[in-house]
């Protein structure tokens, strides 16, 4: 068991006091920083980068050395399940990823070999692996995966900027096969979290990032389901430590997103944290919720938001500060500085014990 140095983030997800509001932020180590283009120049594309731990490990590291965050998210990408299923992943340049074979069928859903992380995935452990060794206890590691929904959005539309048109029709008719998809996809994601605590990480994280296209009942049934299916199987204890599972999802569904075992729940700049926090009680820990975007304007802006934020969810315990959806690439890292300094200053007394 690693002893944290930081434990702000866990302690605060178990609504334990702490000295300020934790942050860290989604694509915390990314494009913004000149240091991780020049690593991302240097392994040749995002994919190498991905499969490389030592690289991957930098990745990971590069943030932390930046800004006082409380929290280290690993490195890597959603699709590496769909990956290893051998749909043959490519990322084209302003594009995103596109699979050289979509799922469209049974047929195809039958081939799918669910991957064994230990095997296929064995690159993503050993970078956790090395992490750890770089972190040395300084803040807790957060693994994650992508919701076996979202997932299958990619796999069937075969790229990511497309209408969602395929897999909306899929849903529309209730097909089998799209069910059959699902379920192997919730045993995957289950499989590589669980291998993920076991090679070290302290969270983890699933990303439900398509989940917002879905209606209501929909939702329930195409993408909750299979949510709750993974977290009932999760390692919730290892190593002697309590193991969090933190939910993220577009829109304002948050509360069937409150249904799926997840203790923390991450939600975008549409929502308004003092409302939902009323609504949900002390059922979930709220993790958010800035537009990213106002991280290009000017200090005393940022400053304002993040006052606002804290502001709406108020004193008391079961708040991560975070972003709406992931950093940008056009974002100052001196902007980046300014937000996390302005937290911890300005979420001094919010979570403390009364």
């Amino acid at each position: 068991m690693i002893r944290l140095k930081n434990d702000r983030l866990l302690r605060s997800i178990w609504r334990q006091p702490v000295d300020t509001t934790p942050i860290w932020l989604m694509r915390q180590a990314g494009r913004y920083l000149p240091e991780y283009r020049q690593l991302r120049e240097q392994a040749g594309s995002f994919m190498a980068l991905c499969k490389t731990p030592e690289l991957a490990c930098e990745v990971t590291l590069q943030p932390l050395r930046r800004f006082d965050l409380d929290a280290a998210i690993l490195f890597s990408d959603i699709l590496t399940i769909p990956d290893a299923m051998g749909l043959g992943l490519e990322f084209h340049e302003g594009e995103g990823p596109h699979f050289q074979k979509p799922i469209r069928g049974l047929k195809e859903v039958q081939k799918i070999v669910i991957p064994q992380p230990k095997e296929q995935l064995a690159y993503v452990l050993e970078a956790i692996r090395l992490i750890q060794r770089g972190l040395d206890g300084k803040v807790p590691l957060i693994g994650f995966c992508g919701s076996p929904w979202t997932l299958a959005a990619y796999m069937v539309e075969g790229k990511g900027k497309t209408p969602m048109s395929i897999i909306k029709a899929a849903v529309k008719n209730n097909e089998a096969w799209l069910h059959g998809l699902l379920d192997k996809l919730a045993q995957a994601v289950c499989l590589h979290l669980n291998a993920q605590i076991e090679a070290g990480v302290q969270a983890v994280m699933i990303f439900d990032t398509w989940g917002s296209i879905l209606d209501r009942e929909a939702y329930k049934a195409f993408s909750l389901s299979y949510l709750k299916q993974i977290v009932a199987n999760l390692h919730r204890e290892y190593a002697g430590s309590r193991i969090p599972s933190i939910l993220y999802t577009r829109g304002e569904q948050i509360d069937l997103m409150a249904e799926s075992g997840c203790e923390v729940l991450s939600v975008d700049w549409q929502v308004n944290l003092g409302q939902a926090r009323q609504a949900l009680g002390q059922k979930v820990v709220l993790q958010g919720n800035m537009d990213p975007e106002l991280l290009h304007q000017n200090p005393a802006l940022i400053q304002q938001k993040v006052a606002q934020i804290l502001g709406e969810y108020g004193k008391g315990p079961g708040h991560i500060f975070n972003l709406g959806q992931g950093m940008v690439p056009t974002i100052p890292p001196e902007n980046v500085a300014i937000l996390v300094d302005t937290v911890h200053e300005l979420g001094k007394g919010y979570q403390q014990a009364t």
